[in-house]
């Protein structure tokens, strides 16, 4: 194209939808490995710094993570107010974890992941993501089976986050997003808990999953809440949902939200504050359409019928 200049010859592809490719511009790559469970990646790219890739699917950037970590843990963090115990299933990266301990009431986390030799690669390689998080007293790593360690445990949690690689049907991951796994965290959920999860892209052609997974949610948790932020290296929105046993404020004081960071937080976060959150509380009008129309189908995901996302990605030169 004249007028541009390309500056890789190393290039990912993410096929999003079976006519739609996202493509990275690779620079470097870091560390490269066939796990037991997954096909892993940790690269340089040429904008937005090292990234994290698991099965073809960009898992998190250093440019821009903090549009998908923030999102992800504060908004139940918010809302609990004062959480203490914290159990992350997922998050290999240590972004999660990071963000989870920014908050001073918390005395406990326990991060449960299946992938011991990706967590072991983004310790070695993605310091700027984690921020030394795995050396925090307060932080338990456990390399297990998140349906295993749920079904084990009889601890109750303030606040727990799911934060999943997406269920593609080869990956890890694809059997916790059905209504038999969020009835086991309903069980160690603490009554005045939140759970939050990462819930699929909400693009406009991609909102089957989503609006799916919030409505399986609500089978469960009679208060579930849809809510997104868009993430640049994932090429569209990003989906999660929080739910709760008790009441959801999509209208919090915005100034109180302000004080409560900065009274209860350590270090500034980047996109969130209480303006922002209200802004996310308010979906736009087709994806709750969405939302309604699987409830009104009463599309339930479960471990008989898991969800499937769409493909995984290609590496060429």
């Amino acid at each position: 194209m004249s007028g541009s200049d390309v500056g890789a010859d190393f290039w990912m592809s993410e096929y999003i939808t079976p006519w739609d490719i996202y493509s990275h511009g690779v620079t470097g790559v870091l560390a490269h490995k066939k796990t037991a469970y997954q096909e892993m990646y940790i690269v340089e790219t040429g904008t937005y710094g090292k990234a994290l890739v698991l099965d073809g699917k960009w898992q998190s950037c250093t440019g821009d993570e903090f549009l998908y970590h923030e999102p992800l843990v504060h908004p139940a963090m918010i809302f609990h107010g004062e959480p203490r115990k914290v159990l992350i299933l997922g998050g290999g990266e240590g972004a999660t974890a990071r963000e989870v301990l920014r908050w001073k009431s918390v005395e406990k986390v326990v991060m449960i992941d299946i992938d011991g030799e990706v967590v072991e690669a983004c310790k070695q390689h993605l310091p700027e993501m984690h921020q030394n998080v795995f050396d925090d007293p307060r932080l338990q790593v456990k390399i297990a089976d998140a349906l295993h360690f749920l079904d084990t445990t009889d601890e109750k949690w303030d606040v727990v986050i799911s934060d999943l690689s997406d269920p593609i049907e080869s990956g890890p991951s694809f059997a916790l997003f059905t209504k038999e796994y969020f009835e086991k965290i309903s069980r160690v959920l603490s009554p005045q808990g939140f759970l939050v999860i990462q819930a699929g892209p909400v693009s406009p052609g991609e909102l089957t999953l989503h609006a799916r997974l919030v409505h399986t949610l609500n089978t469960v948790f009679p208060n579930v809440q849809s809510y997104s932020s868009y993430t640049s290296t994932y090429g569209r929105p990003w989906g999660f949902a929080l739910a709760s046993l008790v009441e959801i404020d999509i209208n919090p004081d915005t100034e109180k939200i302000d004080g409560l960071l900065q009274e209860r937080t350590d270090g500034e976060l980047r996109m969130l504050d209480g303006i922002g959150l209200v802004g996310m509380l308010h979906p736009p009008r087709h994806l709750r359409q969405a939302i309604a129309s699987a409830a009104s189908a009463n599309q339930v995901y479960t471990l008989a019928e898991p969800p499937k996302f769409f493909g995984q990605g290609s590496v060429s030169k």
